[in-house]
This record gives structure tokens, C-alpha cells and sequence, in this order.
């Protein structure tokens, strides 16, 4: 394994550290996150024109072609900059799914409007017990002429109330395995019978319960292959949770970055805070965190690049980046002292987002007890 970064992928790094820091100021995220929509407009045009919307597409749906890897490096800057807006949502649960099992007419009529910045995708995976795994998932839909007739409630949906398109999970047979019988559909947001309510949430990421009620979608909408749904959803959580552990790799550095600078600048007793064993160590701890974090992520990346199997590594990495996600960013508020708390400072930010990312495609006890099959089932 080499994960040390080409002379083009830390172009991509500076390019996009670049960029982010002038367009989306600190400011710009408190205000996105007072808005409903979550993000501005004009940004993301921007970021379909620097081809980050179709970075990881091929070139014949209108992608740049880049890895996963390179994907990574790109979310990482994201996080870096606290980035608001349905990147994620429409890239990795949106795209990806769509390039893992669409037909060729899906994937060439929606992943070049992905790639222009024309379509916002989302995910509907989880319901009322925030699960993963396959018993959780209960929304049902039901054969009738050429179409299905779905109903069900998701939960913790991103980006739902802008997104175009969604990917709905429903069971579509019932049998003794839950993981059989799982289909993948895609639904248009404006089709009758959907109901959309934006959720309050920690990380002011916009999250939406959504319900379906008897929404009729034609059969020519299943991705993938009937009831075979959940082999691509196995496929696209090694994805998403490496691909979250990015976004937190960034999100630390630079709550890193501003403790650091804090501690040099803040005076108590007469010399600068840092100059203090106990503030020392917390940077030292912090910045162990950081680069432990980059380099299992970093490995997990590249082994899903190289299409090696990446099960294993990529709970390992979602599982210790959770964690110590949570101790960079704590370590951060705690060097800030009361100031980190205040609106005005930025350091709530890192922890907000480093926060709901934890959760995302699997905390820190889901990864381990993955890690924990996997071993009996290769032992």
C-alpha cells in the first residue's frame, strides 16, 4: 500500500483548500445553516464547474473520472471548511448508487446532471430505529401493473426537501432472510403522495422525515435488480463510511489548527496558554488523533480504490475516526475554554459537524460489531 499523495491529488488539495476558503467563509456556513435550502446556490454552480459534481464519474456520463481515493482528498477539504449543501447526499448516496447498479439508460440520462451540478440526489435508507442493518427496514411496496406502490416513513434523510431524485429502500418481498427481498427505487420528489418535514438536527445538516403514502413509481424505476437491493446498499456503506471518515479527517484538522494558533495568541498569568504542559498535551493528543484518523481512512480509501475487499478496513476506519472525532474536537472546546461555546466562535462548528458524522452510516458499536463478523466469518 502507498497512500502518499500524487503531484496531482495535492493539486486537487491545495486547489480545493483554495477555493473553499474563499468561498465559503465561516460566515456563509452560520448563514446556510439558518437557511432551509442549506446551501447557497451560486456555490454550488461553482463546484460543477471545477467538475467536483461528476469527480468520480466516468468520463462517458460526464465525469472527470477521478478515484475514490482522489474523492476523498476532496470531501476531506469539505470538512476542512465545514462545507454546507447536498454534496454528500448527491455524490456518494446519490451517484454512487446509481453508477453501482443502474441500467445504461439511468446511469447516462441522470449522472451527467449530476456531474453539471442540474440534479440533487438523496438516500431514504433508515427508519424509526436509525438502523443499518437489513431487519430495520420496513417501508414496503407492492406490485400493481407497471408500477410499484410504495408507503413507509424514512427518518434522518439528507437533503430530501431539494433533492430531485431519491433512492427509496423498501421491501418489496418478505421471507425468513431480511436481506433478501430489498429493492432499490428511484423517485421523483414531486410524484403525489410524498410528504417531506425538515427535521431540527445538531449538525445543522438538513435532515427530513419523509412519507410515503401509496406513491405509485413505475417499474422501469428500480435500480439494480429486483429484490436484490441490498448488495449494493453492503456495497455503498464501505463507501459512504469511508467517505465520512474523510469529512471528519478535515473537520479535525482544522479544529486542530485553530487550537493551535489559540493557544500561541491567548495570554493567562502572563505568558501565551500554550507555553502550559496541560495545553501542550491536549495539542499533542489532538494532533495524534488527526494523523492516526488520516491514515486509516487513507488506507480504507485506497484499498476500495484498488477494488480490494474493504469491508474490514472500512469499519476499522469509521469505528476509530467516530471516536476519536469526538475527543479532537472536545480537546478543542476545552482549549477555547468558555469562548469555544459563544456563537460568534467557530470552534462549535467542528464539533457540531464531527458530532453527526459519528452517527452516520454507523457509529462507533455498528462498525465493531461489522468487524467483529467479518473476523468469525474469515477465522
Amino acid at each position: 500500500m502507498d497512500v502518499a499523495l500524487t503531484e496531482e491529488q495535492e493539486m486537487l488539495k491545495k486547489a480545493a483548500r483554495d477555493f473553499l476558503e474563499k468561498e465559503c467563509p465561516k460566515k456563509l456556513v452560520k448563514e446556510a445553516a439558518e437557511d432551509d435550502r442549506g446551501y447557497p446556490r451560486e456555490l454550488w454552480q461553482k463546484m460543477a464547474d471545477l467538475e467536483w459534481t461528476g469527480l468520480i464519474f466516468p468520463p462517458e456520463y460526464g465525469g472527470a473520472g477521478f478515484s475514490f481515493f482522489d474523492l476523498n482528498l476532496l470531501i476531506e477539504e469539505m470538512g476542512h471548511a465545514c462545507l454546507p449543501g447536498p454534496f454528500f447526499s448527491t455524490v456518494v448516496l446519490g451517484g454512487l448508487p446509481i453508477l453501482f447498479a443502474g441500467d445504461e439508460r439511468q446511469k447516462k440520462d441522470l449522472l451527467p446532471k449530476v456531474a453539471r451540478g442540474e440534479l440533487i440526489l438523496t438516500l431514504g435508507w433508515t427508519e424509526t430505529s436509525a438502523s443499518y442493518d437489513a431487519s430495520a427496514i420496513s417501508a414496503h411496496a407492492s406490485a400493481e401493473g407497471d408500477s410499484y406502490v410504495i408507503n413507509g416513513t424514512k427518518l434522518f434523510v439528507n437533503d430530501a426537501h431539494i433533492a430531485d431524485y431519491l433512492i427509496y429502500v423498501a421491501r418489496t418481498r418478505d421471507s425468513g432472510n431480511y436481506e433478501d427481498g430489498i429493492t432499490l427505487f428511484l423517485v421523483d420528489t414531486k410524484t403525489p403522495g410524498i410528504k417531506f418535514t425538515l427535521l431540527k438536527t445538531l449538525g445543522w445538516d438538513k435532515q427530513c422525515e419523509i412519507v410515503f403514502d401509496n406513491v405509485k413509481v413505475p417499474k422501469a424505476n428500480i435500480l439494480g435488480q429486483l429484490h436484490e437491493g441490498w448488495k449494493v446498499l453492503q456495497k455503498l456503506m464501505d463507501y459512504a463510511a469511508v467517505a465520512k471518515c474523510a469529512d471528519m479527517v478535515g473537520c479535525c484538522e482544522a479544529a486542530l489548527e485553530m487550537s493551535v494558533e489559540y493557544a500561541k495568541q491567548r495570554v493567562q498569568f502572563g505568558k501565551p496558554i500554550g507555553s502550559f504542559q496541560a495545553i501542550q498535551h491536549h495539542c499533542a493528543n489532538m494532533a495524534i488523533d488527526v494523523d492516526c484518523s488520516r491514515f486509516i481512512t487513507y488506507r480504507a480509501a485506497w484499498a476500495i480504490s484498488e477494488g480490494l475487499p474493504a469491508t474490514v478496513l472500512a469499519a476499522m476506519a469509521k469505528a476509530w475516526v467516530n471516536e476519536a472525532s469526538h475527543r479532537v474536537t472536545l480537546l478543542a472546546h476545552q482549549i477555547h475554554g468558555g469562548l469555544g461555546f459563544c456563537f460568534d466562535s467557530d470552534v462549535h462548528l467542528f464539533y457540531r459537524r464531527a458530532k453527526a458524522a459519528a452517527i452516520t452510516f454507523g457509529d462507533a458499536v455498528f462498525h465493531h460489531r461489522v468487524i467483529g463478523k467479518e473476523l468469525a466469518r474469515t477465522s
